[in-house]
């Protein structure tokens, strides 16, 4: 947690003239549409918020800082969950038949990536090819069994799903967690490394 703000939080606000000298013209752009940024895991001072801004193209992702007193408004991913599009493409048809199992699974989740901008903005961000990206907040232990059977009902989607478990030491892939590789790769607010265990600290953080 940063500053009160979690990894994929949307956040309005910020102006053309909070970003860096030189920042692109797809950066200038999409601020100046109004567009949010996304929290990013990353330190800043205590008066900033990491944050990417999200261009038309895949390829145009953006790093940058906020100052937290320009936020105007925060949407989450578990706020998108039940937001419904009227279009039809394979990531919203993927989200249309998986909210009800994870809805009864006991967990907390939401919806990020292009698919959480699309519904928190009204801006096409989707298209037929994209894959559905998803949270889901887990603040306890969830084993490598119940991971499997998640990850078994994620993929008979029409399309790629990609979840993340956001533990209360970072984030790790659900498919590296319920795969047979006894270290995974988890992600917090400083470097990713590899653990055996993401909610459980290291020896290293005890210290």
């Amino acid at each position: 947690m940063v500053n009160g703000f979690l990894a994929h939080d949307l956040l309005w606000g910020m102006t053309p003239q909070q970003l860096p000298a030189g920042a692109p013209a797809w950066v200038v752009e999409s601020i100046a549409g109004g567009q949010p940024v996304v929290v990013r895991r990353s330190l800043t001072a205590p008066d900033q918020i990491a944050v990417g801004v999200r261009g038309r193209l895949r390829e145009q992702r953006y790093a940058t800082s906020m100052a937290v007193a320009a936020i105007s408004r925060r949407v989450r991913p578990e706020a998108l969950c039940h937001v419904l599009s009227r279009r039809d493409l394979p990531a919203l048809q993927a989200l249309s038949r998986l909210r009800p199992i994870l809805d009864a699974s006991g967990w907390t989740w939401g919806v990020s990536g292009s698919a959480g901008f699309e519904l928190a903005t009204g801006v096409e961000a989707l298209h037929e090819g994209s894959d559905l990206d998803l949270i889901l907040r887990t603040p306890r232990f969830l084993d490598r069994l119940q991971a499997r059977e998640l990850l078994a009902q994620l993929d008979a989607s029409m399309c790629v799903v990609d979840m993340q478990l956001q533990t209360p030491l970072g984030a790790v892939a659900l498919r590296e967690w319920a795969g047979s590789s006894p270290r995974v790769l988890l992600k917090d607010n400083v470097q990713a490394r590899l653990v055996s265990d993401p909610w459980q600290p290291s020896l290293e953080q005890v210290a």
